[in-house]
């Protein structure tokens, strides 16, 4: 296991594969472990690294959640890129990952290559947002699928971590608080934005707003016809083969 400190914390992360480094970022309620199923369809092309940010995974636990989570997260990315002493490393962020994702090549465009912002709401959250994610959380907490994804990602505590998660946004949401360290019109690395056009936990005109994320930003977009929430899961081989085209 690897482990590196932030802020007198241990976060937890890992490397496989060889080629070009690609850092996936997980989502909400989520950790790394979302992504072993799909290591496969990346190792034999790229260097791939994993995180568990803090709060979530193997690393370690946090009383309550900031806010304005995906701007700390990016800090915890920006933290492990200068621990691994990488530059130019691409972003694969999925749901809040993808904020994530964003926000730190808004901070460090210097340590970044590409980034690649997968099934999210874009700019802002939407105006049900909060009314659709505790109908969401609720519904997931009584479906045995959804909380058994839950425990496998997080472990024996999954509860707390997503009610820790679920508070955390519902404030952002009530507070309006910046989902963006910078305005989007800064970023300075390609972004390619990826999402299923069947997504249900993502705002229902995302695809007007992607549109409106590339008027702003330069950026392309991949929108595939089948598929749920994340694309890069749902639609795994199709999104592997886009995303190794786009990072080339």
């Amino acid at each position: 296991m690897s482990y590196f400190n932030y802020q007198s914390q241990r976060i937890y992360y890992t490397e496989s594969g060889s080629g070009s480094p690609v850092l996936f970022l997980h989502g909400n309620t989520a950790s790394s472990k979302m992504f072993e199923p799909l290591l496969p369809l990346y190792e034999e092309t790229f260097h791939v690294i994993l995180i568990d940010f803090l709060g979530h995974g193997k690393s370690d636990r946090l009383e309550k959640f900031p806010a304005e989570l995906w701007i700390e997260e990016a800090r915890q990315t920006v933290s492990l890129l200068e621990h691994l002493g990488r530059k130019k490393v691409h972003l694969v962020g999925t749901s809040g990952g993808a904020w994530v994702a964003i926000n730190a090549a808004l901070e460090r465009p210097d340590l970044v290559g590409k980034v690649v912002a997968d099934s999210f709401d874009g700019r802002m959250l939407a105006d049900d947002f909060s009314q659709n994610l505790i109908q969401e959380r609720k519904s997931a907490r009584e479906d045995e699928l959804a909380a058994g994804f839950y425990q496998w990602c997080q472990g024996e505590d999954w509860e707390k971590v997503v009610d820790l998660d679920t508070q955390a946004l519902l404030k952002c949401a009530r507070e309006k608080l910046p989902l963006f360290v910078k305005p989007l019109r800064e970023l300075r690395v390609p972004l390619l934005l990826m999402g299923s056009a069947e997504d249900q936990m993502s705002r229902a005109d995302f695809q007007k707003e992607y549109q409106a994320m590339a008027q702003e930003t330069g950026a392309q977009v991949e929108i595939f016809p089948r598929g749920v929430h994340p694309a890069i899961l749902s639609s795994a081989e199709r999104a592997a083969e886009r995303i190794s085209e786009f990072l080339g």
